[in-house]
């Protein structure tokens, strides 16, 4: 079942109980309304005969249900009395005048109509001196009979029983029950009409997250997103996260295919890489295992080159294990570092390397200190001036400057500079520019310097125009990071 439906059916079935909750209240209060207006009509009729009767009784001559003897003319009279007072009440309602046994007087009166119950239960009310309200039958058609007692000293002397058909109420209720129902039921299903269009309208838009998310499955595309232009209500929001769910998505897909090209590419090179070294040791071992053995000078020559192609193989697997270990996330053990004497190491080195070179270093401070590993800040430095004394040829200088939060090192050249494409792809793994095909290397020391700068909380960056020279700037900060 789809929530479009579960959504309708419960506000369907919400706003139907609601209209029976409704309508029964309805119903239920006109019904005790009308009897309420019936029965207060006819206690005020019967109220009025009583007193009548009562007044009568208390006069000179009084009335007695079954005078002995013939009937005078006095009696006659007071009789005819009562008869044109019970005629004077409303023709609706039907009055008898009784005894106090519950019999009929001698009137025209009671004559016009069948006897009206009166169950013993209400005479014995009566005798008590209470009114009797009670629920008639005569013909299948159904009577409010309302019994008053007619009071003297002595006692019960009559009784008064004024009743009202509800016929009239009941066809009234009987109508406005199956108005109650019919418009009931009519509600509910315009309800349900328009409740499963409002829901086909609040849910469109989860619709369209819903197809999109589907074509992005099918067509892999992450750069798809959902056309939304309400209000910024759940459903906006919802919109709205999933498109950013889908940058960041698209953000890491790319990442993915580019770390995954790098790695191919990383393979690729790296098997390039080590099967020059192993091709040129393989073929120097078969020269020394031919039979007549090569002459003494040849084989000198051919170690030679198994000894110079074993240190490169051992200095590419080096690089590979310092890159392997950095992936693999192996902290480094950080501390303070006192910057200017490793710089002065580094340039005595360096000097040591190329001599004819001119190598300066310039510190602003002797006590600078940096928060980092001395070791690996130490390789980074070296790599960084063996690639400038690699592709540069003019003067080299070292820098370091010193702020409040972080330690400033530059290694600048006057080299032929580096164009923004190589500039921006000089940390990768590999990555070797055209100019720099014919020299020496692997592609792997700046990558490693990245790694080592990273690992250490600081930041390497590269600045660098064509003809005038490169600078690569290291950054690493002064303190603990928990401690800043």
């Amino acid at each position: 079942m789809s929530i479009r439906l579960r959504l309708t059916l419960l506000y369907s079935a919400i706003l139907a109980l609601t209209l029976i909750l409704f309508s029964t209240v309805l119903y239920a209060a006109q019904a005790r309304y009308t009897r309420r207006i019936i029965q207060s009509d006819l206690i005020k009729t019967a109220k009025q005969l009583s007193l009548t009767w009562e007044r009568i009784q208390q006069g000179p001559m009084r009335i007695t249900p079954n005078p002995p003897g013939n009937r005078n003319a006095m009696h006659q009279r007071m009789l005819e009395n009562l008869r044109q007072i019970a005629a004077l009440q409303r023709p609706r309602d039907i009055v008898r005048l009784l005894d106090a046994k519950g019999q009929p007087l001698d009137l025209t009166t009671n004559e016009r109509v069948d006897s009206l119950p009166l169950s013993r239960r209400g005479l014995v009310q009566l005798q008590q001196g209470r009114p009797a309200l009670e629920i008639a039958t005569l013909e299948e058609e159904r009577f409010l009979v309302y019994n008053e007692p007619v009071r003297s000293p002595n006692g019960l002397t009559g009784i008064v029983q004024v009743a009202r058909s509800l016929a009239d109420r009941d066809r009234s209720l009987r109508s406005l029950g199956l108005a109650l129902i019919l418009g009931s039921a009519a509600t509910t299903l315009i309800a349900f009409g328009v409740g499963w269009w409002l829901s086909g309208v609040t849910l469109r838009p989860i619709h369209r997250i819903t197809q999109a998310a589907r074509e992005i499955g099918e067509a892999r595309d992450f750069s798809s997103r959902v056309a939304y232009d309400g209000p910024p209500d759940e459903l906006g929001r919802l919109a709205m996260t999933f498109n950013r769910m889908l940058s960041q998505l698209q953000e890491a897909f790319e990442q993915i295919s580019h770390a995954l090209q790098v790695q191919r590419d990383f393979v690729a090179d790296v098997s390039h890489e080590l099967r020059t070294p192993l091709t040129t040791i393989r073929g120097n071992l078969d020269l020394l295992r031919r039979d007549p053995p090569p002459p003494s000078a040849e084989q000198e020559d051919i170690l030679e080159d198994l000894v110079g192609e074993s240190e490169r193989l051992s200095r590419l697997v080096r690089d590979l294990l310092t890159l392997a270990r950095a992936d693999a996330g192996r902290r480094l053990a950080l501390g303070p570092v006192t910057v200017p004497p490793l710089i002065e190491e580094i340039c005595r080195q360096a000097r040591l390397l190329a001599p004819e070179r001119e190598i300066a270093c310039e510190l602003t401070a002797e006590d600078a200190t940096a928060w980092g590993n001395e070791d690996a800040l130490k390789q980074v430095l070296l790599i960084l001036v063996d690639n400038a004394i690699k592709h540069a040829h003019g003067p080299i200088q070292i820098t370091s400057s010193q702020s409040d939060d972080e330690i400033t090192i530059e290694v600048t050249d006057s080299g032929p500079g580096m164009s923004e494409e190589l500039q921006a792809r000089i940390f990768d793994r590999f990555y070797r520019g055209d100019s720099s095909r014919t020299t020496p290397g692997f592609g792997l020391g700046l990558s490693i310097a990245h790694t080592l700068v990273k690992a250490q909380h600081g930041e390497i960056d590269v600045e660098s125009d064509v003809a005038r020279g490169t600078q690569f700037t290291v950054k690493l900060p002064t303190r603990a990071p928990e401690e800043t």
